[in-house]
């Protein structure tokens, strides 16, 4: 049943209608009607999720289906969403589930190599604008063609790991070796291929995993794949059209825009699931060219295929320096546009201020905020900061749209409590603020100094100007 056709009546049928409000809302149907709008997720009903009501939710996840299905790999905390896209660009509504940075390691590494690389993978953490930017999953790779081999690796790594695993080979046996390690921890399986996709779909099956369907460059014989798969009762798929570097990069874009563009605007439900991209290719001409080489075309590949839609990396390189700007990247396309970044207003003591600090204020954008915060950190200042809430604006537009005035400041000011903390009655604003110092001083009472335009100004700026005489 489309979306677009369906009245809450549809998912209240569906629902408990218990009125438990484990949900939190008042009733099933204000649950099902903010359902319909994509307002909430039917996950957050907590008696749907009991087997009880197995088959209803099964009804409401295929009612309810976005574009591109949602598929969960692992379990419990071990766990990460990939799809559930309901748009093709951002700008029509906030993508969710970000995309997925899986790292791989070997069954051909020894075990002390095994997990040395897994720790690297899950200590890499990014700071940036307040919120830590991180790795998502291992993916274990079958280079030695062994089911020992690779059993002994996915029980290791399982054991280690505090991320859901993605289990590499085109061998049934191999696969089946490892889901006999982790029966229960539910790891995206890569891949079914044309030759034995029957096999590999009875392990999806046996051990309820995601199973990745790779047709490299034939969308056609994909989206069969798709149907054959979906016939024999698999449901959790990823699709990978292959990944081409150098040469064939072009075609791997058009073939993913493709295919998203085909589930979003066409509704093909074939072509509606998550997508699995491996940069991770440009290592199969390792020894031809040089490792930093293909670093680099590693780097390229994969921020080309997040800005295209793909839902799952799998990559080699740990440099900082191809990951850390994927990550931010990642982390911009999937903010909501039409919400600024915000932190939460209040007041700030940076380092270790005392009655004699100077006060400061700032707008509660997140990038203005954590820039103001690591200048002053990095100027050693002990100071108290002012948040004020500019409903995420930064100084500029803020005071141009009105989301900062005199006013805002003055009841901020008061309301942090600051005046108890320091003997003097002096705040300095930032530059750009400088049109609404008058009426500050005039509200608050409090002196005003005008600061630097630059936030990495303040240092040298408070050394000229602070203490007070």
């Amino acid at each position: 049943m489309s979306a677009r056709k369906l009245s809450p009546l549809d998912v209240y049928k569906l629902l408990p209608k218990t009125n438990c409000k484990s949900c939190g809302e008042p009733t099933c149907m204000a649950f099902a009607m903010k359902a319909i709008k994509r307002e909430v997720t039917i996950d957050k009903c907590p008696p749907l999720l009991t087997k009880e009501y197995e088959s209803p939710y099964k009804q409401l996840r295929r009612m309810l289906r976005p574009a591109v299905w949602e598929v969960v790999i692992g379990v419990g905390d071990k766990a990460v969403k990939v799809g559930g896209k309901l748009v093709m660009y951002r700008h029509e509504l906030t993508y969710v589930n970000p995309t997925v940075i899986a790292i791989d390691v070997m069954d051909e590494m020894s075990e002390h190599e095994l997990l040395s690389r897994v720790k690297t993978v899950e200590r890499f953490s990014y700071s940036y604008i307040g919120q830590d930017l991180k790795l998502d999953m291992i993916a274990i790779r079958s280079t030695l063609n062994d089911p020992d081999k690779f059993k002994g690796a996915v029980k290791s790594v399982a054991e280690a790991a505090k991320m859901p695993l993605v289990l590499c080979s085109l061998s049934h046996e191999v696969l089946k070796a490892g889901l006999e390690a982790i029966p229960e921890s539910r790891p995206l399986l890569y891949a079914a291929t044309k030759d034995n996709w029957k096999e590999v779909g009875e392990l999806a099956l046996k051990y309820n995993c995601p199973l990745t369907i790779f047709a490299p460059n034939d969308v056609g014989l994909l989206r069969s794949l798709v149907k054959a798969l979906l016939d024999y009762g698999v449901e959790d798929l990823l699709l990978d059209p292959g990944t081409f570097v150098d040469d064939g990069l072009a075609d791997t874009l058009n073939n993913f825009t493709m295919i998203r563009r085909a589930a979003c605007k066409k509704g093909d439900e074939l072509l509606g699931y998550p997508l699995v991209g491996t940069p991770i290719v440009a290592w199969l001409d390792k020894g031809v060219a040089p490792d930093e080489e293909l670093k680099w075309k590693e780097a390229y590949a994969a921020a080309m295929l997040i800005t295209r839609f793909c839902d799952l990396l799998i990559m080699h390189s740990l440099d900082g320096w191809a990951l850390l700007p994927n990550v931010i990247l990642r982390q911009n396309i999937y903010t909501d546009p039409r919400k600024p970044t915000a932190v939460k207003p209040g007041l700030r003591e940076i380092g270790s201020p005392d009655e004699s600090s100077p006060v400061m204020f700032t707008t509660n954008f997140a990038l203005t905020y954590f820039t103001v915060t690591s200048d002053i950190e990095a100027g050693r200042v002990d100071c108290y900061l002012i948040v004020v809430d500019t409903e995420g604006l930064a100084v500029r537009p803020a005071v141009a749209g009105r989301r900062l005035t005199a006013d805002k400041v003055a009841d901020a000011l008061k309301a942090s409590g600051v005046e108890g903390l320091v003997k003097h009655r002096t705040l300095i604003i930032p530059g750009a603020a400088a049109r609404l110092s008058g009426e500050i001083e005039e509200l608050s009472g409090w002196k005003v100094l005008v600061g630097p335009m630059d936030s990495s100004e303040i240092p040298r700026f408070l050394k000229e100007k602070w203490p007070q005489p």
